[in-house]
């Protein structure tokens, strides 16, 4: 009987130091899991802000392009009124000279 109280009591103190094994693995990785959900979080919060920076820079650069646009128009208009003029003088040159 004693010999049976004797295993019974180590087999009781085996088996909570195993069932305190098991419960120090599921804390160790319920903390990694915590761990990797605020990574994860941060991770998407990093994506977000670099999407809206690049959202912003694509917008400046549009608007960089429709700045563009409108000087190369209004630069082609300078040549075309140059040109014009230019073709104006040469009109009047030889007509000057005849009189």
């Amino acid at each position: 009987m004693k010999k049976l109280l004797k295993v019974s009591a180590i087999v009781l103190v085996f088996g909570l130091a195993s069932g305190c094994a098991s419960q120090a693995a599921i804390d160790a990785a319920q903390e990694t899991a915590d761990n990797a959900a605020r990574d994860a979080a941060a991770a998407r919060s990093a994506a977000e802000a670099a999407r809206a920076a690049a959202d912003s820079a694509a917008q400046a650069a549009a608007s960089a392009q429709s700045t563009a646009d409108q000087a190369l128009s209004a630069a082609t208009e300078a040549q075309s009124c140059c040109d014009a003029n230019r073709d104006r003088i040469e009109r009047m040159f030889p007509q000057s000279m005849r009189k």
